[in-house]
């Protein structure tokens, strides 16, 4: 696996262009800011930063054209999304439950054995809940990518092909954040994951969410009231076991002990590690190699400077 790294958010604190010189990477670049959505492509602010050439990919764009050069095929995707939709929805209403009793074991008191088995069963109840979820979701993509197959369906391939090349000219690519679900949608549908696997990649925000085992939702105080981290989709699996946390600092309640010790059992054994701005954490095919400025949600419920030696 060629060198990969995850950072923080980008917009106050930047430290891509930081880390492409750690990464020894000299040369053009390509980006994907499909999760910008309609601002895709503005690259001014960026280029200036890493002082580089960079070409976006354009994935949003490329998904609205082949939508309308083959209106079966958006009426397949809308059909999947539906699915993902309803699934989700059903998902929730289980977590709120399950969640909820969980926060409630973490909390209660009494016999130390009876009250650490009670707690278990509560958090694996949660784990085999999200494990369900994300297995049907797979099931969802699996359907849809039998007939849909990106390096053979004739509006797909051709883009698919155009992408690749343009990877093959660039140094690494870069994966901004944005809105995850549309990221993951995008990069998924041209079967991207094994193309951009064959360069460095620097991820962040949502990016490195895309880029994980597993797409989790987070915000411990949303306007709508208390929530809880809700599994959202597969994600390409590019990266070495890690839960990222991007924004953390805003979405959790970091002095909460129930609330973090409940995310860092529920998804262990992938460390979660905050990526607020300033993180950054560089790996390779040996794993995770340096991680700076990021901290760790620990499973006694408190939340440690992270290392190499403490994680991920």
């Amino acid at each position: 696996m060629p060198a990969i790294a995850v950072l923080g958010p980008q917009r106050h604190l930047p430290n891509l262009a930081q880390t492409l010189d750690a990464l020894a990477i000299d040369g053009p670049v390509c980006a994907v800011t499909a999760g910008w959505q309609e601002r895709e492509g503005e690259l001014d602010e960026l280029v200036g930063h890493i002082d580089r050439p960079c070409t976006d990919l354009r994935l949003y764009e490329a998904v609205n054209e082949a939508f309308r050069a083959d209106p079966s095929l958006f009426h397949a995707h809308r059909a999947r999304q539906d699915k993902l939709r309803l699934l989700q929805s059903l998902y929730r209403k289980r977590l709120n439950h399950a969640a909820a009793a969980a926060v409630e074991m973490l909390g209660a008191t009494g016999d130390a054995q009876i009250v650490q088995r009670e707690r278990r069963a509560a958090i694996n109840t949660l784990r085999n809940l999200d494990r369900q979820h994300l297995r049907h979701i797979k099931d969802v993509h699996a359907n849809f990518d039998q007939t849909w197959d990106p390096s053979r369906h004739p509006t797909l391939a051709p883009v698919r092909e155009r992408i690749a090349e343009e990877v093959e000219k660039a140094k690494a690519v870069l994966v901004a954040g944005g809105h995850v679900s549309t990221l993951i949608g995008r990069l998924r549908l041209f079967g991207l994951g094994e193309i951009i696997a064959r360069k460095p990649i620097v991820a962040w925000s949502a990016g490195a969410m895309a880029l994980s085992r597993r797409i989790v939702l987070f915000h411990d105080s949303p306007p709508q009231g208390p929530g809880y981290a809700e599994v959202l989709d597969a994600g390409l699996d590019l990266l070495p076991a890690l839960l990222p946390l991007p924004h953390a600092r805003e979405r959790l309640r970091l002095n909460d002990p129930e609330r973090v010790a409940l995310m860092a059992r529920r998804f262990g054994p992938d460390p979660a590690i905050t990526l607020d701005a300033g993180s950054r954490i560089l790996g390779d095919e040996r794993g995770w190699q340096s991680i700076d400025a990021c901290q760790r949600l620990h499973a006694r419920g408190t939340v440690i400077t992270a290392t190499m030696e403490s994680s991920p």
